[in-house]
């Protein structure tokens, strides 16, 4: 069997796997209530949002969002045909009426520039969910915080509910959700990066002081990082090139709703805490034989 073969039939048992774990239902835990959490009027169990973006090919693209489980999809409006977007290659391949549909200013550079395709996307029937992408290099693509904050506050009061992808600085963050940000989106790295969360004192601060929901987009590379995030305090996670790229992006997507799962269990549990020296799980007097 050729080396091409061999990765086809892997590829295939993975994916009949992972269409069978991705159906398994939200657990309850003991003595914990279901972990429920909202943006604006809308209920969610779900704590990965996924872009659309990067896939192989559709098929993979719709098994790797099944995987996941998420409830939130997100996409660059400059790629959808706004004319048809029921008919558009990216959204045509999604079950009419299953997700939040999150479309994105990526490429905006200005504020004017966002919130103009911010109402083209709304004007289509797209979504008044609007994540705010507005960069301000194109070596790191990092974002702009005057031009997001200014579309930030120019889109809410349009009435759109506005989640702003933003650094990881704490004080442009607060900025925003007195602006009236739904949601907080600070990055942990560059976008596309996968260099994982280079600031956790900063993510753990702002999820600390937020009083809006903290989602942690961009940067992220495997589930470790997922996982890190949530147990941060974040509330949730929305990613897509760490597995639209990956090598099985059905599998890594699986890996990271439970990473996802495993990181907001950990929060909620309460982890020990730190010491300088080591300390015996058995006492040194439950060693000795008498």
């Amino acid at each position: 069997m050729s080396e091409a073969n061999r990765n086809s039939e892997k590829q295939t048992d993975t994916n009949r796997n992972m269409s069978s774990k991705a159906d398994w239902p939200n657990e309850t835990y003991a003595g914990t209530a279901r972990d429920t959490w909202r943006i604006g009027n809308l209920e969610m169990t779900s704590r990965f949002f996924l872009g659309t973006g990067l896939f192989p090919n559709p098929f993979v693209q719709t098994e790797a969002i099944r995987a996941s489980g998420a409830e939130v999809l997100t996409f660059a409006i400059r790629r959808v045909d706004l004319e048809s977007a029921e008919d558009d290659s990216i959204l045509q391949h999604l079950e009419p009426g299953a997700f939040q549909f999150l479309p994105n200013t990526s490429g905006s550079r200005t504020a004017e520039e966002a919130v103009r395709i911010a109402r083209l996307a709304r004007a289509s029937g797209l979504s008044d969910w609007i994540k705010v992408e507005i960069s301000a290099d194109e070596r790191t693509l990092l974002p702009d915080p005057i031009e997001t904050l200014r579309a930030t506050e120019i889109l809410v009061k349009e009435g759109f509910t506005v989640l702003p992808y933003i650094s990881d600085d704490p004080v442009i963050c607060r900025k925003l959700e007195e602006a009236g940000a739904a949601a907080i989106m600070p990055g942990g790295a560059p976008i596309g990066t996968g260099l994982g969360i280079l600031n956790p004192y900063n993510i753990g601060l702002i999820a600390e002081e937020a009083s809006v929901p903290v989602i942690v987009d961009a940067g992220l590379g495997t589930a470790s990082d997922a996982a890190l995030a949530m147990e941060l305090g974040a509330s949730a996670i929305l990613m897509n090139t760490p597995v639209a790229k990956a090598q099985d992006p059905v599998g890594m997507a699986l890996a990271m709703r439970l990473a996802i799962e495993g990181g907001r269990l950990a929060h909620l549990s309460g982890r020990m805490p730190k010491k300088r020296y080591a300390s015996a799980s058995s006492g040194l007097q439950s060693l000795i034989v008498e």
